[in-house]
């Protein structure tokens, strides 16, 4: 008979009272994020697919594991950070069956509700998921200022997740991955029109910074913004892909054209990994 017990167990801490954390992808949003929770306090376990982008944080006191199994096979809670729905299928098929009862495993990544929905078909009893995609850029996962989306049970980390942002519960797991996808559409997208808005500004002659501000004080003010950014970083394949996901989940035909426009941006060794700001501009004077 299963014990009942196990099922429900609490979290064995550490020794300061501080949940064990691993946390498992250290890009551009990971490694700034990463750091603020082993700032608080947590002992934190760290994996990314390239090590060398760990050791900064391995400095700070972190423990860089030689495989994501490695690192949640002890772990309160498992923060995933990853690239894709094929990046976070890779992961899951290394850490679902090393996860210990007891486990919260936060999911970070921007793949959309199935993959969300898939990985909880697969976890054991006892082993809980969040989905908990994260609005804003580099800068405001350095300083703690992110908006984090979250669905699904989420008490048990919602703790942890205060010291990266503010907290938006969502609903039920899935629906953040929804929400998410929705946002990062509707921003792609915008930054898109902004930039075809001032082609067509330039064609007709008008000023340039008479037409950016212009439109930085319209309701497109927003799109603006993100389009000129600076010191932040979103790269242009990834925001591709999260227009992939979008138009392969509904007819939608206006952010089927953005798409085009980040697929040629993206195309551009120069570019794939760049700012949006960069494609941006590339979309402007194309």
């Amino acid at each position: 008979m299963l014990d009942i017990r196990l099922l429900h167990r609490s979290p064995v801490l550490s020794v300061d009272g501080m949940e064990r954390i691993a946390f498992l992808g250290l890009g551009h949003m990971g490694a700034p994020m990463a750091r603020r929770l082993l700032a608080a306090g947590h002992p934190l376990t760290v994996w990314n697919r390239t090590a060398a982008k760990a050791q900064p944080l391995v400095a700070e006191g972190a423990v860089l594991a030689g495989s994501p199994a490695d690192a949640v096979r002890d772990a309160d809670v498992v923060v995933t950070m990853l690239a894709d729905p094929a990046a976070l299928g890779a992961v899951a098929d290394e850490i679902v069956p090393v996860l210990r009862t007891g486990a919260r495993w936060v999911e970070m990544s921007t793949v959309g509700p199935d993959p969300v929905r898939e990985l909880a078909a697969r976890l054991r009893v006892g082993v809980t998921l969040v989905d908990a995609p994260v609005m804003g850029s580099t800068d405001r996962a350095a300083t703690g200022g992110l908006v984090i989306l979250a669905g699904g049970d989420t008490a048990g980390v919602e703790h942890v997740l205060a010291h990266l942002g503010t907290v938006t519960r969502t609903g039920p797991l899935g629906s953040a991955a929804s929400l998410k996808l929705v946002m990062n559409a509707a921003v792609i997208g915008g930054v898109a029109l902004v930039a075809e808005s001032l082609r067509l500004a330039d064609a007709l002659g008008v000023d340039g910074d008479t037409a950016r501000t212009a439109l930085a004080n319209s309701p497109v003010g927003g799109a603006v913004a993100r389009a000129f950014a600076e010191d932040v970083h979103f790269g242009t394949a990834l925001a591709a892909k999260d227009l992939e996901l979008a138009t392969k989940t509904a007819e939608l035909p206006a952010l089927e054209a953005a798409l085009e426009h980040y697929r040629r941006a993206a195309a551009d060794p120069a570019l794939t990994h760049a700012d949006i700001s960069l494609a941006a501009a590339r979309i402007r004077a194309s």
